[in-house]
């Protein structure tokens, strides 16, 4: 079992419950799944670049990395309708957790002049979206196989009802959120 679903599961689960005052424990927000995306505007040109980004998501991640297909032809960047433009990989359970923990203790401290991440990226409804420059910040990633330098997205899918709810149980798993200052 993952390190950090071993501590969700013995610390967080009691002390969300009696934090955001649920009456059950299935009301305490949990993580439902991770998406981690990387969005490749010059795979129309080099479709080479598809297949490393591919390899070096697989690396990241720990699992088979799917690619994404334009849904609409777009004729200023001439794209065409079912076009591979990117990748995109959905962890779930374990996978999840352990990503997770590998984000949150080693690769956002390996980022230049880290402050912490927005407590602003939650989308309404609990779900949290982190967007990073460069895939280099995770130790799996050899830097001399690198050819290009990629962002990606991850997408923390959480079963909160609000983004306090999502902000509490990701700032009790290790999120490390900057600090909101307070303008006079």
């Amino acid at each position: 079992m993952a390190r950090l679903r071993v501590k969700y599961q013995n610390e967080l689960i009691p002390q969300l419950k009696e934090e955001l005052q649920a009456s059950n424990v299935m009301q305490v927000p949990r993580v439902e799944k991770v998406v981690v995306n990387m969005g490749l505007g010059e795979a129309i040109q080099n479709i080479k670049v598809l297949e490393s980004a591919a390899d070096e998501m697989s690396r990241i991640t720990g699992q088979k990395a799917v690619i994404t297909r334009a849904k609409k032809s777009i004729a200023q960047f001439k794209l065409r309708e079912d076009m591979p433009i990117g990748v995109m990989v959905t962890l779930r359970r374990d996978r999840a957790y352990e990503f997770l923990d590998r984000l949150i203790n080693v690769a956002l401290p390996r980022v230049r002049d880290f402050k912490g991440v927005s407590p602003k990226a939650f989308d309404g409804r609990g779900n949290y979206t982190l967007g990073i420059r460069e895939q280099l910040i995770f130790p799996e990633i050899d830097i001399e196989k690198i050819d290009k330098v990629k962002g990606l997205n991850i997408t923390i899918v959480t079963t909160a009802r609000t983004d306090e709810e999502g902000r509490a149980l990701l700032a009790g798993l290790g999120m490390p959120f900057r600090k909101q200052s307070v303008a006079a």
